[in-house]
């Protein structure tokens, strides 16, 4: 029974005696049987994680956050990708929530009422990331999506900008950079101005996907000094198209994207972009399940704003 509770770190047994019986399991190899655990406790020891993408590096640093907030937890995250896909993330919820996780980890706030019901009769804490506009089933942390836009739009317009595109990628299926996109243009009207045009595939966000729509873009719509992108990977592309074009950036077009991703800061030319606090949301998101798991409490009840930064860099000065 005291190996038992030290190996599910139960909590009523000593710090030395977990750590001899943590090292006799080393030593002999021994892997304890989580289903046989879960039949008397009615929960597994894990947290279902479920993401839009496995490839874009946003959800990879959120998902290092959560990692790192678990770890030596006892707590071990599984992993769900929906490709933005609203059927596909039913399935996968459902499908944890057979397992009978400790929690669960669900990115955005705009599930069909078929998946929040799911959620809220899980009778389980649930955390919902990175967008905060909107209603909860229960926790979330993320950041105020609409606000976000509205404040890039502000500061470009600060700095001299006047005529804007918009280039996006999935946008009927990302909520969040639709609402972005949705307070982007909201400040613009605000003070007069409205988008000159948009461009929007249905395909997954990449470089190579921003260089093309920009193409297409400008053959449309040359006349601007200003491209709105939906995030930093096709923000890239954009930068590329342009430059192998012999357009000015940013003299005669900012290029503008979200995130704040690393590689920004290595382009031969500056962009600006919004600055993100993901991995911090995966961290703050995994210790609200943790908290909840100590009171034994099926709710996490809790939300958390994070704020972004607005970052015009070295394009401010064009």
């Amino acid at each position: 029974m005291t190996a038992s509770r030290a190996l599910r770190d139960a909590g009523d047994v000593s710090r030395e005696n977990v750590e001899k019986v943590r090292q006799a399991a080393r030593e002999i190899g021994y892997v304890g049987n989580l289903v046989a655990m879960s039949l008397s406790s009615q929960r597994t020891n894990l947290i279902g994680v479920v993401v839009p993408s496995a490839s874009n590096i946003v959800f990879g640093e959120v998902l290092s956050g959560i990692a790192d907030a678990l770890w030596g937890s006892g707590f071990q995250p599984v992993i769900g990708v929906t490709d933005y896909d609203s059927e596909r993330e039913a399935e996968i919820i459902r499908g944890m929530l057979s397992w009978r996780p400790a929690g669960l980890i669900v990115t955005g706030v705009d599930q069909p009422e078929e998946t929040r019901l799911l959620l809220h009769t899980a009778g389980l804490p649930v955390v919902q990331i990175m967008d905060m506009d909107g209603d909860p089933v229960d926790g979330s942390v993320g950041i105020a999506q609409f606000e976000a836009g509205a404040a890039m739009a502000r500061a470009l317009l600060a700095a001299g900008r006047r005529r804007f595109g918009h280039i996006a990628c999935a946008r009927q299926r990302d909520s969040r950079a639709a609402k972005r996109f949705r307070g982007f243009a909201a400040a613009l009207e605000a003070e007069g101005h409205l988008p000159v045009g948009s461009v929007v595939s249905e395909q997954p966000s990449s470089v190579e996907i921003g260089r093309d729509l920009t193409r297409e873009f400008l053959e449309r719509h040359g006349d601007v000094d200003c491209l709105y992108y939906a995030n930093d990977d096709i923000a890239v592309g954009g930068l590329f198209h342009c430059m192998a074009a012999g357009i000015d950036v940013p003299g005669n077009v900012l290029i503008t994207g979200f995130n704040g991703l690393d590689i920004v800061k290595a382009l031969p030319e500056p962009i600006a972009t919004t600055h993100t606090p993901r991995r911090e949301i995966g961290y703050r998101a995994a210790e609200l399940i943790l908290k909840a798991a100590e009171r034994r409490s099926p709710r996490v009840g809790a939300a958390i704003e994070l704020p972004t930064r607005v970052d015009l860099g070295a394009a401010a000065a064009d």
